[in-house]
């Protein structure tokens, strides 16, 4: 039986939600864990009417991009679609989930979907994130060094951009005289005990903190653990905000906005004033990313697509770059696309589904 709890933990092996915002509040918004799942709907935003095609479609879990819980309810008694949505599903045990700033933020999420279908190559994180990763260094006695290792590496340790099990080690001595109550695996009790040992070296994702902690106490040989954790100032260049990337050619501008509308399904695009030079380094961020404007220019993108600009923002642009705003919704529909490969593939035992319900609130006459 596949549980609602399998799901989840599947989507936050994708998007773990220690890389979620702030202010975000992505995660299992409504519903039982433990529940056996019945279908998925996949949707961008959670809805009344989202809810009545889950049930309609035998689906008992919506799997959403944007929280339908954002700020703190003090009641529920549908005063607003939010307390209405949530009151509906729970009345048809529909469960909620939502995967928003976090799936944005990593390797393979919302921003590098737009980038496939924009067609961009080398494609990187835009602005990385800091403070997400720690390192380990421990002192294992030289017979032990690599079960120790192969653990900690199962634990999530020792990832470093394309590469994984990486770790570092150098042979020395490590020195000790155990205790009374001591009970070591080595030496003798009253005896000063000198070992070759190495001293190992990993970096892990903060999150994964207690993981690989786990896996360390549980592999090495002695009663009293020897280690040092370092919190790292490295930029983590797998986590991050948007994305930049290269067209395999270049174009001009007004050929890369007709390129941008038809790959993107676009009704319109805001843009600011053509600067008269070839297009091929494009900046992308899907949602409001007007905050990373400057990290585009640096980057040196021709363009930025992205979404909710103000009017007095876009003069910020300031002949640097081509801001496109493309529209919230349109920057981030194919999100859906994203979470069914990834569900459809992994689960198999029932459906998942697109979502058919337009949810954009957003209509323009043209």
């Amino acid at each position: 039986m596949q549980t609602i709890r399998h799901v989840t933990t599947f989507l936050e092996t994708l998007a773990p939600l220690a890389y979620q915002e702030s202010y975000d509040n992505a995660g299992l918004l409504v519903g039982d864990p433990d529940t056996a799942v019945t279908g998925i709907l996949v949707t961008l935003d959670c809805v009344e009417s989202v809810v009545d095609e889950a049930v309609a479609k035998g689906c008992n879990l919506i799997v959403a991009h944007h929280p339908i819980v954002f700020k703190g309810l003090k009641k529920l008694n549908g005063s607003n679609y939010v307390e209405r949505t949530i009151i509906r599903a729970i009345k048809n045990d529909v469960a909620i989930y939502a995967t928003h700033t976090n799936l944005d933020s990593v390797t393979g999420g919302v921003n590098f979907m737009i980038a496939e279908k924009l067609g961009l190559q080398n494609v990187r994180i835009l602005a990385p994130k800091t403070q997400t990763l720690m390192k380990l260094a421990t002192f294992v006695p030289l017979a032990d060094t690599q079960r120790v290792l192969d653990a900690l590496h199962e634990a999530g340790a020792g990832n470093i951009g394309n590469y994984s099990r990486a770790s570092f080690r150098v042979e020395g001595t490590g020195a000790y005289q155990a205790g009374e109550a001591a009970n070591p695996v080595l030496g003798e009790i009253g005896e000063y005990h000198r070992e070759p040992e190495h001293r190992i070296e990993v970096i892990f994702p903060r999150h994964q903190q207690r993981s690989v902690l786990d896996a360390l106490r549980r592999e090495h040989p002695y009663e009293e653990i020897a280690y040092d954790l370092y919190a790292l100032e490295n930029a983590d260049q797998t986590v991050g905000s948007g994305v930049v990337g290269e067209l395999p050619e270049s174009m001009s501008e007004q050929t890369w906005l007709a390129y941008l509308k038809e790959k993107m399904n676009l009704p319109l695009i805001r843009h600011t004033s053509l600067l008269g030079r070839p297009v091929q380094r494009v900046a992308v961020c899907g949602g409001a990313g007007g905050f990373l404007l400057n990290d585009a220019v640096r980057a040196g993108a021709e363009v930025f697509v992205t979404a909710d600009y103000k009017y007095h923002e876009f003069f910020d642009a300031d002949g640097r770059t081509i801001i496109c705003d493309i529209g919230h919704y349109e920057s981030e529909v194919f999100t859906k696309d994203l979470l069914v490969r990834h569900l459809a593939k992994k689960f198999v035992t029932f459906a998942v589904i697109f979502s058919e319900t337009d949810t954009n609130p957003v209509r323009y006459y043209v």
